[in-house]
This record gives structure tokens, sequence and C-alpha cells, in this order.
């Protein structure tokens, strides 16, 4: 008996989606739950599980292609196990997404999905490839690296997939000159697509502030420890602070939470903000939602699950749809001072930047205090430019006297 392997159910904001990598041959066993293809959209990967144990039967949509919603991709082939050896490796020649390689079994290196593509495509084992990312897990680079030094002839490699699943990466050399061709992932064009959207349908601009960092920090010093017991190994960063800064900002400025829809405007009654966050696949913005009702605690522990979520590739379309108002951190990176890009159809997006011990001038005294530039770009259609100045202003207060937060003034 024949089970459908189908696409998931895209959500209305994602139109299709690309078959980025099958982790099982046709005739290789599989067991229910266990993960069988990823399918990448303009947000997330999806992972597409078994719904039942029997061997992999035919691949109807290779790595490359477009699949829609709840289309079918392969078949599962219940309670063939032990007949299916013969028919796999027929099968393997014929199904699009056959590789020559060693199977795919549980002991391969961790890799991420375009990295396992391309080996594949080149021939190279992944288990003879160090890995250079995050807990030894090899990247695209660590593969064309290896793809640039392989020595066998063309004929060593495994047979090529079909035309229409064009190849992760060209890599051509000259001498030790060599030059890759790696084609947009769909995340990434996504992202281009949309900041370029914002420049060409904004009137974007942005001001820019300072603010001393010293009480803030203080404040961190002294509690961290009592903060990380009391809340079960949360640890007090300073995202939470900036975010409890910004929903408070946002609740006196409604405008910057606001949103345009046509000829109207949309004033949100929640603060939905999004945090900027940095994973292989580039940069992606989970919601955390309603933020102006939670704690530090709460902030902080969101974010670090969407950190690790994001590192493992496991960020959910819901999670990283909708949001109010963003926060991006450049000073993670070392950046002292950015413009960030709105993310529409959101009216502000607060730019954060790298800690700096500055001098200062205090009461009339040259004093050295951690400063941080803060940006805030934002849609001058909705937001006025004195508006945009005293939010900033509110939340460089808020942030140099923390204890504006408890009061709320």
């Amino acid at each position: 008996m024949a089970i459908e392997i189908k696409a998931p159910t895209f959500p209305e904001s994602v139109a299709d989606g690309t078959v980025a990598t099958w982790h099982k041959q046709p005739g290789e066993a599989v067991k229910r739950d266990e993960l069988i293809v990823d399918i990448e959209t303009d947000k997330v990967v999806l992972e597409v599980l078994a719904t039942a144990d029997g061997v992999l039967g035919d691949i109807v949509k290779a790595e490359g292609d477009t699949v829609l919603s709840d289309e079918v991709l392969g078949s599962i082939v219940q309670g063939g196990a032990g007949a299916a050896a013969p028919a796999a490796a027929a099968q393997a020649s014929a199904a699009p997404a056959a590789a020559a390689g060693a199977d795919a079994g549980e002991d391969d290196p961790v890799a991420a999905p375009a990295a396992r593509k391309l080996a594949e495509e080149n021939g190279i084992d992944l288990a003879s490839v160090a890995g250079t990312g995050k807990g030894g897990r090899v990247t695209k680079e660590d593969v064309v690296a290896a793809v640039a030094n392989k020595k066998s002839t063309p004929a060593a490699a495994p047979a090529a997939k079909p035309a229409a699943a064009a190849p992760a990466a060209v890599v051509t050399a000259n001498g030790d000159r060599t030059e890759k061709r790696v084609p947009m992932t769909r995340l990434r064009a996504k992202i281009a697509e949309r900041l370029v959207e914002a420049q060409s349908n904004m009137a974007m601009l942005t001001t820019f502030n300072e603010v001393d960092m010293t009480e803030v920090m203080a404040l961190r010093s002294k509690y961290k420890d009592l903060f990380e017991k009391t809340h079960n190994g949360v640890r007090l960063g300073f995202m939470s602070f900036f975010v409890k800064a910004a929903t408070e900002a946002l609740k006196r400025f409604p405008a910057v939470n606001a949103s345009i829809d046509g000829n109207d405007i949309v004033y949100h009654g929640f603060a939905d903000v999004g945090v900027a966050v940095s994973s292989d696949r580039g940069l992606v913005v989970p919601v955390l939602r309603n933020a102006e009702s939670m704690s530090l605690a709460e902030i902080e522990n969101g974010i670090a699950t969407f950190g690790k979520k994001a590192r493992d590739g496991k960020l959910s379309i819901e999670e990283m749809t909708g949001g109010t108002f963003t926060i991006t951190n450049g000073g993670t990176f070392g950046s002292m001072m950015s413009t960030p890009i709105v993310n529409p159809p959101q009216a502000a997006i607060l730019g954060m930047h790298n800690i700096i011990q500055r001098p200062m001038a205090v009461n009339g005294q040259v004093v050295i205090r951690p400063m941080m530039y803060l940006a805030l770009s934002y849609d001058h259609r909705l937001i006025d430019g004195k508006e945009a100045v005293t939010f900033l202003v509110t939340i460089k207060n808020l942030l140099e006297d923390p204890s504006r937060l408890l009061l709320d003034i």
C-alpha cells in the first residue's frame, strides 16, 4: 500500500516552497515521524515527516523543484522493507533526487541542507569534510573548499541530477584564484525584495541619539546571578531592557506602532516586537507577541528560545509572521552606527549598536561612560520628525534611569 507524501499546508503569506533536501532515497527504510524531506520557503525551512513505517517509493518532486501547498512530493510503500532492495537500484537511477554516494544514515555528519546537496552533486564524502560551523556543522563554504581541492577526475563524480534541478553552486578555479557562483536562497531573495520594496515605497528617514548604559549595566551586574537563579537559568541580557523601554515608548507614541493599509492608518493596541536573530540562512525576525505585558525574564527566555530555534532551523512561520515594531542589534557584531531599514508594513525599527567607553561631560566633569548609539528609522508618511525624535529620547531616558520603567514616568 502506497501512502502519499505531501507538502505542508502553507499559510496565506507563503505562496510556494522549494524542495531543499531529501534525507531518504527510493528503497530506503523509513519510520513513522522520521524526517524525510525539507521544504524551504521565503521564511523558514519546513520539515516533512513520515506518516507511516515502510520504504520510500517514487520521488515526484526533486531537490530544487517548486512545490505548492499540499502538493504530492513522493510516496511511502508500507510493508515492503525486505523486497524493496532490488528495486532500489533501478529507482535510484531514474528518480530525480537519487544520489550515487553512500546512504544517508544516522551517523552522517551534521550538515546544512545546501552543503549536503552540493556535496552529493560533486561526489564529496561529508565524513571527510571538517565542519567549521557551530558544533562542527558542515557549511556550504566547507564543501566549496573541498570541491576546489578535489583531485579526482570528473568521471568519479556521482550521477548528475536532471537538468531541471540547477546546481547549488558552480566553483571555478584559475590556479589559486577560485570563484563560486551560488543561487540566492529563497530567504535571501525575499529579504532583498522586501528591502528594495521598503526603500522604494517609503519616505524613510533615520534619527540618532546616544544612551549612557551605566545604570543598566550596573543593575545587570548586581542582579544577574540572582536573576538567573530565580528564573530557572534564564540569563539577564541587555535586549530585555530595550524591549521593555521600547514597548513603554510605543504606548506613548502609538503612531510608531502603527502601519499603513492602503489609505488607512491601523493603530495596534498591542506591541508585537520582532527581534532580529542571525542564523546560517540569514537574518530572521521572530516576534515576541504582546511584549508590552511580558516581564524581563519572559522576554529573555523568549529571545533565547528564538535564538536556539534559528540556529537549529526550527522556527515556524507563525513565529516569524506579523510584528508591529522591530529591534535589531548590530552591536553584537561590533557595529558602531547604522541605518536599519524598516520592515514593511511596520512604520519603524530601532537599531542598537556597540557599547563603547567614551569620555563624556557630566556635571561639568569629563568622565568615562559606556555609551551606545541608537538609531530609529521610520516611515515619514506616518511619523513626524518630532514624534520620532521624542520617541527615541523617551527610550534613552528610560534606559538611563531604569526606575522610570517601574514608576511609569
